[in-house]
């Protein structure tokens, strides 16, 4: 009879489990006990942001994904537009970063993407008076155009030139990594140069990037065991960041030394504009903000990592899609050639502001690129108390609120039945220019009191370089080279982007 009980436990907890695996017919990820959703998304990591657009397809907008028992990390899942406007603008006060974001992103200290409240209203408030001011505008189209000039199209050429294949992903990081660290510290680290060097501090990013993202899959118990043990991601994190620490303080000594050496010299040598090392450290004076070494040292990397990582993504995702879809290649070289003087047509051109400001589909093919390949595919929020949004779902202090912007370029509900196709057409107007999306619907440059400072900056160099690549060049991605995002904070191309190209005069 004892024997025959233990059968019977043993088939009921059998038939449980299969009808627990069975009771969801929708093909939603399944809830188990005590680890709850968590081994779905492990198993389905790599494809990550594809199972994020069907699962908010199939569920209109808003999922809750139950995290494991013990580590309470549930998350809500939206793309729902009227979750993000009440979020980021309705009730901006009730969504804060929060201590859990700073605890995950610690390695950008206390700079204005993990800082609240007042701190984060003075960075912000002085971040923007340097990056609209007129010097910084003039030192970054100077410091573009160079970096265009004497930078990537030697390079360029030099692949041309021998018909090899190379990673155009990898150009377009060294590129911004250049262009970034020179508009943001005054030193260009030259990562781009036709022998290709390696460099530390462009490599360290990458690590520390990775590392966050594994900070928002596994339990929180988890990857701070990793850090206290010092291994695995937590191990390359904390390498990482002592490279970060070790160049930026001596990018900030220097500037110091610099800035002394400069002091006693009559004259201006700020003709072409100034750096944002250089100006915060002329402004702090004036600043209503402790101006140590600590804030330089986190303003800096924060820029950075705004600058560098989403400025290449987007061009990269931008080239492969043009690439590939010759009627919008032809179109924008079209236009291209509709604002170049007829002598100029068929030569080798760089392009300035004033050209590029001229050309509004490329504008509207750059803003089909973002929507369909977001640079930063994730956002998250914590509410500070309960509340019930608008889709109807209730959040508390223990609920993660996850926006995937990669899905919501993908939603029906959101841009139409033609979502997943690539048409630039869709941004322009009936009078023939840019149409506005509100920032709630197309997330890219975040929305309410937090839209991104550099929005103009991204696209000044965006449009300088994509103009001078499809004008002068033809870009042939390499045959059976296999393209999908990658799984990381940034949304990068996982196998990079090989291509071989051809000069067109």
């Amino acid at each position: 009879m004892a024997s025959l009980g233990y059968i019977e436990i043993v088939v009921a907890f059998l038939c449980f489990l299969y009808f627990w695996a069975k009771r969801n017919d929708e093909n939603l990820p399944r809830s188990w006990p005590i680890v709850g959703m968590l081994p779905g998304l492990l198993m389905n990591l790599q494809n990550i942001h594809q199972n994020c657009t069907r699962i908010l397809n199939l569920t209109g907008g808003t999922f809750l994904f139950k995290g494991t028992w013990f580590s309470k990390q549930d998350m809500l899942l939206t793309g729902d537009p009227a979750n993000v406007h009440h979020i980021m603008s309705a009730n901006f006060q009730n969504f804060p970063k929060g201590q859990k974001f700073r605890e995950i992103f610690d390695v950008l200290g206390d700079g204005i993407f993990n800082s609240d409240m007042d701190s984060w209203k003075k960075q912000r408030k002085l971040a923007r008076l340097l990056i609209n001011h007129q010097e910084f505008h003039k030192f970054l189209v100077k410091t573009s155009r160079n970096k265009v000039e004497k930078g990537l199209i030697p390079v360029l050429d030099k692949f041309f030139k021998s018909y090899q294949e190379f990673d155009l992903q990898d150009l377009f990081q060294r590129f911004t990594f250049d262009t970034t660290c020179t508009l943001v510290t005054g030193y260009d680290p030259g990562c781009l140069s036709v022998d290709l060097p390696e460099v530390p501090f462009s490599r360290a990013m990458d690590d520390a990037e990775e590392a966050i993202l594994m900070r928002h899959i596994v339990p929180e118990i988890v990857w701070k065991l990793q850090r206290w043990l010092g291994v695995g991601e937590e191990k390359k994190l904390s390498q990482a960041w002592g490279v970060l620490d070790q160049v930026i303080g001596n990018y900030i000594s220097l500037k110091r030394e610099e800035l002394e050496d400069k002091s006693g010299r009559p004259g201006n040598d700020d003709e072409e504009g100034v750096d944002l090392l250089t100006s915060y450290l002329n402004e702090s004076e004036n600043m209503d903000l402790k101006c140590d070494d600590k804030f330089l040292r986190d303003s800096i990397l924060n820029l950075m990592i705004a600058g560098r990582d989403t400025t290449s993504s987007a061009l990269t995702w931008f080239t492969w899609l043009v690439s590939t879809h010759p009627d919008v290649e032809m179109k924008i070289r079209e236009e291209i050639n509709s604002v170049l003087p007829p002598g100029e047509v068929s030569s080798v051109r760089l392009f300035t502001v004033e050209d590029t400001n001229q050309l509004v589909y490329l504008h509207a093919a750059l803003c089909e690129s973002l929507r369909l390949y977001p640079p930063v595919p994730f956002q998250h929020k914590e509410p500070l108390q309960a509340e019930i949004l608008p889709s109807g779902h209730y959040v508390n202090p223990k609920i993660k609120v996850m926006f995937s912007l990669y899905a919501m370029g993908r939603m029906v509900t959101i841009w139409g039945k033609d979502c997943s196709e690539f048409k630039p057409e869709r941004w322009i107007s009936e009078r023939g220019s840019i149409k506005h999306e509100p920032s709630y619907k197309f997330l890219v440059f975040n929305a309410g009191p937090r839209t991104c400072l550099g929005k103009e900056v991204a696209f000044t160099q965006m449009k300088m370089v994509a103009a001078t690549i499809i004008h002068n060049y033809k870009i042939q991605m390499v045959e059976e080279h296999q393209v999908y995002p990658n799984v990381s904070v940034i949304l990068y191309m996982k196998n990079g982007f090989k291509v071989k190209i051809t000069n067109r005069w």
